[in-house]
This record gives structure tokens, sequence and C-alpha cells, in this order.
């Protein structure tokens, strides 16, 4: 018997089933794609050390527009410079990886009510 699927014990009822159903189709579809990335991508302006450069001017005219993805790595960020086409090409693979969260964060939600609605056991707090 496969642990992940027995639901023999605690059941959804039937609008938390098909929110279920339609919650794994759309995960399995961005699964499907491959194109997945955690992060983000920010739009960087900089000064450079050059002390008579137009980037420290009045009004400065810094150097950019530079494109970096961030992402947490063993609690650290970790960043790589991106091109301008790249940060278009991956703008997706991003949205996917934020669409997948909010998707299982909707599972757990589930997860959640049917805990509690579990008549079996006492509420604790």
């Amino acid at each position: 018997m496969d642990s992940l699927c027995d639901t023999s014990s605690v059941s959804l009822d039937q609008a938390q089933r098909d929110e279920a159903r339609e919650i794994a189709l759309e995960l399995a579809k961005i699964a499907r794609g491959g194109r997945i990335l955690p992060g983000s991508i920010v739009e960087r302006h900089t000064r450079c050390g050059r002390p008579n450069c137009s980037c420290h001017g009045d009004p400065p005219r810094k150097h950019g527009p530079y494109f970096q993805w961030t992402r947490k790595v063993a609690n650290k960020t970790v960043g790589r410079l991106l091109t301008a086409e790249q940060r278009d090409e991956y703008q997706l693979w991003l949205q996917n990886g934020r669409r997948a969260r909010e998707l299982l964060s909707r599972l757990e939600e589930l997860g959640v009510a049917a805990l509690e609605a579990d008549p079996r056991g006492t509420r604790s707090r």
C-alpha cells in the first residue's frame, strides 16, 4: 500500500477532493514543462570606483541595468548575473515556481482542514 495515497481513515469532502484534483492537475502541468526556478530577478544600477565617472555626478547616471537572479541556499542569499535575454526567458520559470508554491500551500490548507475536522482525538491550543 502506498502510504502517500492512503485515505482509508480520513477523508475530504467532495468540494475538497475536487479542489485537490484541480491543484494536482495544475501542478502536473507545471512539472511536465520542467521549467521552474526558485528566487527572483532584480534589476540593479550601480556606481563604480572611478571618482570622475558620471555615476558619481549630480544627478548620478548609474551603470546598468544589470539583472541578477537571487535565491536562498542553506539560509544564504546567492546570485548570478543574467543578460536581458536570460531575464526574459527565465521570468516564466520563476512565475512557475511561485505558482507551484501557492498550489502546495493550498494543498496543505486542505490537509489542515481535514485534520481539524477529524473527530478522533482532542484539539490542542
